[in-house]
Parts: structure tokens; C-alpha cells; sequence
């Protein structure tokens, strides 16, 4: 088993992607998950070393014992680990891909007309600097 905590990529400019990573720290009590930006020089660099194409800004990459799992996947791992009744969630992964991925991919595709976008990447809060990589 791999002990280097799970780090989470996320659109660092899209507000939907910041609210989902607030979602996930407030959620997070053991504080098990790290978090970098898509556009961060770790966030590209993990892509990079995942095989994962570093221009694709519109997917949710988690990076877990090694393996790099994206969209769907990815938020139903995470989902696994939540507190309260998030795990529950985790059962969709007996689902296929090509019926999951759709769904995320209509979300990533409008995530900018429907939530908006910053200028910059998300700052986090000085308590929760250490949980972020870049």
C-alpha cells in the first residue's frame, strides 16, 4: 500500500471545481486528501507522469496509491472516503464508464456558463495551506 496521501487535480479557475474541493475539505475530517490545481506546475507535472494530456483542464483527476483515475471515477473514489452518507455513492462504480462518463462530461463541458470562472487559481485559507501542494 502506497502511504503518500491522495491528491486531487482540480480546474483551479472554475468556481464549481473550488466549491467541490471546499466540499470535499469540509468533508474530510481526518484531512486525507491533498489538492493541487490543474494548471499548477504539480498538477501538470503529475499529469505529465499519469500519461494524462496537461492541456485537458476540464476533468477531475485523483491520484491514489500510484494510479490516476479521472472524471467519474475519480469522484466516486473520493466519494468513498467522505464522511456521513458520501460512501454510499461509491456503489455507482459498478456502473460502466461509457454510462457514468457521460453525465460528468455534460457537467465539465457547461461548468463555466452555469457556475462562472475566476481570473485566478483558488487560495486557500492559511489553515488549510498545508493540504494544498502548489
Amino acid at each position: 500500500m502506497n502511504s503518500t496521501p491522495p491528491i486531487i487535480l482540480f480546474d483551479g479557475v472554475c468556481n464549481l471545481c473550488a466549491w467541490a474541493v471546499r466540499f470535499i475539505i469540509e468533508r474530510d475530517p481526518r484531512g486525507l486528501f491533498r489538492f493541487a490545481s490543474l494548471q499548477s506546475p504539480t498538477g501538470q507535472a503529475l499529469m505529465l507522469e499519469h500519461r494524462l494530456d496537461p492541456t485537458r483542464l476540464d476533468s477531475f483527476v485523483l491520484v491514489e496509491n500510484g494510479r490516476a483515475f479521472r472524471e467519474s471515477t475519480a469522484a466516486l473514489r473520493v466519494a468513498r472516503h467522505l464522511a456521513g452518507a458520501w460512501p454510499l455513492f461509491y456503489g455507482a462504480i459498478v456502473l460502466p464508464r461509457f454510462v457514468r462518463d457521460p453525465i460528468y462530461k455534460f457537467i465539465a463541458r457547461n461548468r463555466y456558463r452555469w457556475f462562472g470562472k475566476k481570473d485566478t487559481c483558488m487560495i486557500p485559507t492559511p489553515e488549510l495551506r498545508a493540504r494544498f501542494l502548489d
